[in-house]
């Protein structure tokens, strides 16, 4: 299993996971760099996404959708806050319209991803901060740990996968 912890934390505000890869740090970092690899995990495998707008930049957005077994789609945001290729991605992550666009901008969390070598093996740590108790615990209710266990459990088959020479 890829996800090795998880670790709610009320006071700091934070849901953290914590993945290792029998992988190099450059090939997790495609699994987020790249928006077709990021496609094949990113949502519950039932819920696959399509990304409609990747601008893989500091300010960049980024417009993705979900999509439910019976059809429901399910819309998000990111807005890219830093990039330290290939160790650190930083973003802001909410809820999205129809149109793809931002439902409420101020309502958010705060997503970092840091990647680092681990003996022969790299590990990588995602953090969410959230601004409120209350926010917290909708997430939590809504799924988001057992949501991200699921996505990020889809990793291994991506790094598994032949890249050309």
């Amino acid at each position: 299993m890829t996800v090795i912890s998880t670790q709610k934390d009320p006071e700091t505000l934070t849901f953290t996971l914590v993945a290792e890869f029998d992988a190099d740090v450059e090939r997790v970092w495609q699994l987020w760099a790249d928006p077709r690899k990021l496609e094949r995990w990113w949502g519950p495998p039932t819920w696959p996404s399509t990304f409609d707008r990747y601008e893989f930049e500091v300010g960049g957005a980024v417009r993705y959708h979900m999509t439910g077994p019976d059809g429901e789609k399910a819309r998000g945001w990111w807005t890219i806050t830093a990039i330290e290729a290939p160790h650190r991605l930083a973003f802001d992550d909410g809820f999205a319209d129809e149109s793809g666009e931002p439902v409420d901008p101020k309502d958010l969390t705060h997503g970092v991803v840091v990647i680092e070598p681990y003996g022969d093996r790299t590990r990588m740590t995602v953090t969410s901060t959230f601004l409120s108790l209350e926010q917290m615990e909708q997430m939590a209710a809504m799924g988001m740990e057992e949501g991200l266990r699921l996505a990020m459990g889809q990793m291994d088959a991506v790094l598994a996968e032949k890249t050309p020479a």
